[in-house]
């Protein structure tokens, strides 16, 4: 990939077809100087006074720098779903991902491995909160869009966000940000299939494996990885997401089950397998992270066929990190340059 991708020219979609002429700007800068006389400012310096002594719960300050700053920012606040696609898809497609700002910087890292493969174009990052949609928007105008997290079973989110996607008539690459890309994966996305997943076990298939849905397991469902996923936007991929939705729904809430949306996303995938047609990646190609990172002959045995790796079954930031690190997969520390973001 080339250095010097982030220098390239940032297009913006709220670029200002209107700008101010220069003899407009000078009118305003005389009428303004107009109007401050001494009778202006002083009525001015008494309003502050009286505010500043009888309103100090205004908090001043902190309304004066929202002012200054929400006037920036709030064109990102009212960006939808539906101007972010049309302008981040590339052939129908997007590469999409949620984020909250304590992921930015494993966003980043995420980011770097894409831009290697020249994909980064086509992300769109759904933001969580308003510090990761300015933060992002501000360095990569138009690639963040805000969705907030909602109320029932934040889990929820995510098939909720990739169906309203697929209802604009886009298809979408949904990935968690603790993935590193190796390879192009696109080019595995053989045939035209409704979904494509992976598997999250360990147990190593035969390289010519099936790529129908695996059989249930111990807990009585397959145990395909809700983090890496492409739907093309047909009638049947839609009935994955509902039917996602709906087991949700009734899975229990408590808090050793509200993060893991994945045993939900199994269940509706055994239950309308016969209505869909899935299809399950290559494992040499999308290893889950308890495989690549724990067995070293197999890693040695499939050299070069490594395309997508997840830094699952592992639990924290730093651990996380560390791992990446340790396997030459922390890319910020020595390819920030390579990030549409730079060094965040």
């Amino acid at each position: 990939m080339s250095s010097f991708l982030h220098q390239r020219t940032l297009q913006n979609p709220f670029s200002n077809p209107f700008p101010v002429s220069a003899s407009s700007s000078t009118n305003s800068k005389r009428s303004f100087s107009s109007v401050l006389d001494p009778t202006t400012l002083l009525a001015l310096l008494a309003l502050v006074v009286v505010v500043g002594v009888f309103c100090p719960w205004l908090g001043m300050p902190q309304a004066l720098s929202f002012t200054l700053t929400s006037t920036s920012a709030s064109k990102w606040d009212h960006y939808t779903l539906e101007q972010a696609l049309s302008f981040v898809a590339k052939n129908g497609s997007v590469i999409v991902c949620i984020v909250s700002q304590p992921y930015l910087p494993f966003l980043n890292n995420w980011l770097i491995s894409i831009a290697m493969q020249d994909r980064q174009d086509m992300v769109l990052v759904i933001a969580e909160d308003y510090a990761s949609l300015h933060r992002v928007n501000d360095l990569w105008p138009g690639h963040a869009v805000l969705i907030p997290p909602g109320f029932f079973n934040f889990t929820a989110r995510r098939p909720r966000h990739l169906l309203k996607i697929l209802e604009l008539g886009y298809g979408v690459m949904y990935n968690d940000v603790d993935m590193v890309w190796l390879a192009d994966p696109f080019p595995y996305l053989v045939g035209n299939h409704d979904v494509y997943f992976t598997d999250d076990m360990t147990t190593i298939k035969p390289l010519n494996h099936s790529h129908d849905l695996p059989p249930p397991g111990k807990k009585g469902r397959p145990y395909i990885c809700s983090c890496m996923i492409f739907l093309r936007p047909t009638n049947e991929a839609k009935l994955v997401l509902k039917k996602w939705i709906e087991e949700l729904q009734i899975q229990p809430w408590t808090k050793t089950v509200k993060s893991n949306d994945q045993p939900a996303f199994n269940w509706a995938l055994m239950k309308i397998a016969k209505e869909v047609d899935m299809y399950l990646l290559p494992q040499a190609a999308f290893p889950t992270g308890g495989l690549y990172f724990k067995n070293k002959t197999w890693v040695k045995e499939t050299k070069g066929k490594h395309v997508i790796i997840h830094n699952n079954y592992i639990v924290g930031f730093e651990k996380k990190i560390k791992r990446f690190r340790d396997y030459g997969l922390w890319l910020v520390d020595d390819h920030a340059h390579e990030s549409p973001l730079g060094t965040l």
